[in-house]
């Protein structure tokens, strides 16, 4: 997806900001935490060829609005409700990567028929019974050190070792991006990932679900990404091989299966990852 000025349109108490390439059905895809819509670069680029991308900033990250108080993982789900509103769209296909794979939970369970199929990458519904108190630790973390000084830890979770000895352009280019992001608005949604629980929504949720965690994610580990597939009536789940979180960015090259899965409905042979094992209901 090139890189453009923000587009916007009006949500529930802020601007919702996004951009947008392509042509085809509307897919909009939602970031993890503490980055923004741009963090997509060649995975959106390549799904632009299939589909109208839609990359959402989420609330006070990137350039949409916040008004400075507390927000829930359901707040945001609703702020892609708002989205499509803002657009005309009655719906469209889902992909969302870590704290937006979260938001595509609720948002698919909280507004029926309004999410076509989904794919989501390195999330989960839930982070356990320490959640809370994990998260408000992390939060206050994020407010009392300077952002730079956070780098090390977070790009050690998103991406593998050799990746970043390798592509040294793209880690600084997401870095870039995490630096730019505001640290009360990081805070919050720590503190909104905390307060998570969407076990119970996963029954409702009727979009076909495709869910892929990065084999070495250490955030989101494998058996949370299971969890989520066997909770969707018609869920899949994934292992990627020689990943970490952010497993979509780290190979762009995904935007193939996801355009398949998409499209298609169904997951077929031919998943460009070597040397992964399957689990969850389609892998049996």
């Amino acid at each position: 997806m090139p890189e453009s000025d923000p587009l916007f349109v009006a949500g529930p108490r802020h601007r919702i900001a996004y951009r947008r390439a392509g042509t085809g059905h509307p897919l909009v895809l939602l970031h993890p935490l503490a980055l923004s819509g741009a963090v997509w670069g060649g995975f959106a680029r390549l799904l632009s060829d299939s589909f109208d991308v839609i990359a959402a900033d989420a609330r006070g990250h990137g350039d949409s609005g916040w008004d400075g108080g507390p927000f829930s993982v359901d707040d945001l789900a609703d702020d892609v409700a708002a989205l499509l509103d803002g657009l005309g769209l009655g719906s469209a296909h889902v992909v969302g990567m870590s704290m937006g794979g979260s938001t595509a939970i609720s948002f698919a369970a909280r507004h029926p028929g309004r999410a076509g199929g989904m794919v989501l990458a390195d999330t989960t519904a839930w982070y356990g019974q320490d959640a809370v108190t994990t998260w408000e630790a992390r939060a206050r973390g994020v407010l009392a050190a300077p952002r730079e000084s956070q780098v090390a830890f977070q790009a050690d979770r998103w991406f593998t070792e050799e990746f970043r000895r390798r592509n040294p352009r793209e880690v600084n280019r997401v870095v870039g991006i995490f630096l730019r992001t505001d640290s009360l608005a990081h805070a919050q949604a720590c503190r909104a990932l905390g307060a998570m629980d969407a076990r119970g929504l996963l029954p409702a949720i009727t979009a076909r679900t495709l869910v892929v965690t990065g084999e070495e994610d250490y955030a989101t580990p494998p058996d949370m990404g299971k969890a989520i597939a066997d909770g969707v009536p018609d869920g899949s789940a994934r292992v990627l091989g020689s990943l970490r979180h952010l497993s979509l960015v780290e190979d762009p090259g995904l935007a193939g299966v996801t355009a398949e899965f998409l499209s298609a409905g169904f997951l077929t042979t031919g998943f460009p990852t070597t040397g992964f094992p399957t689990t969850g209901k389609a892998g049996a």
